[in-house]
């Protein structure tokens, strides 16, 4: 998506309604810095304020996503345009997510256990030892339940008897036997259980 161009656009469209940027943000509920931000292209309005927003400019959500009035006969290659780049932009911000569940989750595991040698070679009284390395555990079990959630909304999972493609519960995936990112789960589909697989594209 064209940043620059969609904020430039909300930019244009905001004046022709003769809206300062301190108005629209009023009617947004919001700062006009994020409307700044918008304008300039350095972020793009929240999901559930992009109706309102194309409400008070007047446009519709496939011109905003464009960062451009569409004519009539463009419509349906714009709308079909913009669904594409947004699930290219879906896809993208998962495969980031997993990556960095990996750098944390490798960065976790070595911390902890620099932690649990430091605290076993250190002369501590035995209570304060103990005392220490329940802490480093209970903050690793932290980390780990942080870090299957962004496995749970990153990309889906794919059942292996029929083949659908699904978003588990984050429960589904905590009590799910695992190996690696493949979990024992029963699929909402089929219902039945199988080893399913992470997958990026629906």
């Amino acid at each position: 998506m064209k940043q620059e161009q969609i904020g430039k656009f909300i930019a244009r469209m905001r004046k022709k309604q003769n809206l300062t940027q301190a108005q629209l943000a009023e009617k947004l509920n919001v700062t006009d810095r994020a409307i700044s931000k918008w304008e300039t292209g350095k972020g793009m309005p929240d999901s559930s304020l992009m109706l309102p927003l194309c409400q008070i400019l007047h446009i519709s959500v496939n011109e905003l996503l464009s960062g451009e009035v569409i004519s009539e006969q463009n419509y349906q290659a714009k709308l079909e345009e913009n669904l594409l780049e947004t699930v290219k932009q879906k896809e993208l911000a998962d495969r980031k997510l997993l990556t960095l569940e990996i750098i944390w989750g490798t960065s976790a595991v070595i911390m902890y256990l620099v932690l649990v040698l430091l605290i076993t070679y250190l002369d501590f009284v035995p209570w304060l030892k103990l005392l220490a390395i329940m802490g480093a555990t209970i903050l690793i079990f932290i980390v780990s339940l942080f870090l299957l959630q962004i496995e749970q909304v990153a990309g889906f999972y794919e059942c292996r008897k029929c083949h659908y493609k699904y978003v588990p519960s984050y429960n589904q995936v905590l009590w799910a036997g695992h190996i690696g990112r493949t979990r024992y789960m029963r699929c909402p589909k089929c219902k039945q259980k199988s080893w399913q697989k992470k997958v990026i594209v629906k």
